[in-house]
């Protein structure tokens, strides 16, 4: 598993196939899994309630189907800088209280914006899950925003552009690959926006998005934890409930992706980097939920070529070819419009490049012919379930994974029901996958080398820092004085 999807899974952030087929075993084996419940209120605010009651606390989260994909032409950045403005308070509470308030009271919140949706959360005792309801919908309807804030808050996500973008190579090479990886899409722009353009961020900016899509039918709320879907219900209607669209939701209209023609790459050369990296990505036709059968195979052939120490790429590149010293893979499916099929290596000093790739197209070329042993299939499907039941034991994580499907095109039943597909995946399934999207002409393969390296893996001085190879493609918000940014 690559450095990126270690820290998706730790934040909960793991596939909607693995969710469904997690909350499928459990409820199988009468694990304490709960049964989630949906409803929308009259202004047209969608809330799914997520029973836990193991301890008196919830989360509570509000999404919003609006992300950096979702930023007019030149005003990259903008989707994140506004969810740096929604801590600037409003008439009831003060720049800088509602953090404050809800660690007075115990708790804890956050926020993070990706390129589909922006999220804010709370997690607190469940006697005060009004008060931080109360908060939420009073900064939806009435923040209030100055000139003052505006030019203090740029200076903010600018600085945290120079420390997690600028000064990180790893962070810089994945910007430049999805930029070449998508030609025409809105997903070829960072989440945290380019620098030129940040600089350039307005009031008025802030204002015409946040009135555009903070509205009521464009919001999720999700309360998970020792609740009931009437005790939310009746909350949701009281504090949420009571407010007007400031705009009409629309269809989500974006560019779409002209037919791939061609393989490209990549090549950053920094100083920092101590170790070379090889990353490929794969662009994958959106799924939705009329196809949610082929991303069911996709994350199991993801699983199969860089699943673990077992996985066809590590057996290869690693343990036969000694030609890397780790090789991992992944699937990304939560997105509305395109994924992205992975894989990851670093090479031992001395490999070079040409070889590199050549034994890894191999790989994949016996993918296509669907050279899979019945045990690798098991097991590649047996690890997904057993290893999202470990990392759901927590309420947060069942929030943010609902939340996740429900802003980018799936609904809480495709959720429940992802089980039955990746059950039913078969070796014919995964070679079609393979066949249909791992084609040389869908790829970008970034490299990311020593100043002074000129093949794979030549030897170079070690250098304090190492850099990851882990793309910023999401933000994490804290308030200002933390200094905490993108993840």
């Amino acid at each position: 598993m690559a450095p990126t999807f270690r820290r998706l899974l730790a934040a909960g952030a793991i596939s909607l196939v693995a969710l469904g087929s997690a909350m499928a075993q459990a409820k199988d084996d009468g694990a304490m899994f709960p049964n989630v419940e949906s409803f929308e209120l009259d202004n047209g605010m969608q809330v799914v309630v997520i029973p836990d009651h193991r301890a008196p606390v919830v989360t509570h989260m509000v999404w919003y189907r609006v992300g950096a994909a979702d930023e007019p032409p030149g005003k990259s950045g903008l989707a994140h800088f506004l969810e740096h403005l929604m801590f600037k308070g409003t008439e009831k509470i003060k720049p800088g209280d509602f953090s404050k308030i809800v660690r007075q009271k115990g708790g804890e919140d956050n926020a993070f914006t990706s390129a589909d949706y922006t999220a804010y959360y709370q997690r607190i005792a469940k006697e005060n899950l009004p008060l931080v309801m109360e908060m939420e919908a009073d900064r939806l309807h009435n923040l209030k925003l100055t000139e003052k804030d505006v030019e203090t808050e740029r200076e903010v996500i600018i600085e945290e552009r120079r420390s997690r973008i600028e000064n990180d190579p790893g962070a810089r090479l994945f910007e430049q690959m999805d930029a070449a990886l998508f030609l025409n899409h809105p997903y070829q722009r960072p989440v945290i926006g380019w620098m030129n353009e940040m600089q350039g961020l307005t009031l008025e900016d802030a204002l015409d998005f946040y009135r555009r899509y903070y509205t009521p039918a464009n919001a999720i709320l999700v309360v998970a934890g020792d609740v009931t879907a009437e005790e939310v219900r009746k909350l949701a209607e009281t504090y949420y409930g009571t407010l007007k669209n400031t705009a009409e939701v629309g269809e989500r209209k974006r560019l779409k992706e002209p037919r791939p023609e061609a393989a490209r790459e990549v090549v950053l050369k920094d100083a920092n980097v101590s170790d070379p990296q090889v990353i490929r990505s794969y662009l994958v036709e959106a799924t939705g939920p009329a196809g949610l059968g082929e991303s069911a195979a996709l994350e199991v052939l993801a699983n199969v070529l860089g699943g673990g120490p077992t996985s066809l790429l590590y057996r290869s590149i690693v343990v036969d070819d000694r030609l890397a010293s780790s090789a991992s893979a992944w699937y990304s499916s939560d997105y509305l419009d395109y994924g992205k099929v992975g894989l990851y290596a670093t090479p031992l000093p001395g490999t070079e490049a040409a070889a590199l790739d050549q034994a890894i197209d191999e790989v994949i070329e016996r993918l296509k012919r669907g050279e899979i042993s019945d045990e690798q299939l098991e097991d590649a499907k047996s690890s997904l379930i057993a290893s999202s039941i470990y990392a759901l034991d927590n309420q947060a994580r069942l929030a943010r994974l609902f939340g996740t499907a429900l802003t980018t095109g799936y609904s809480v039943e495709d959720v429940k029901h992802f089980h039955e597909r990746i059950k039913a995946v078969t070796r014919d399934d995964v070679a079609a996958v393979a066949r249909k999207y791992l084609a040389p002409e869908r790829s970008v393969t970034g490299r990311l080398l020593p100043t002074m390296q000129a093949t794979a893996g030549t030897p170079v001085p070690a250098r304090e820092g190492k850099t990851t190879t882990e793309p910023a493609s999401e933000d994490v918000h804290k308030q200002p004085a933390k200094k905490e940014g993108q993840s």
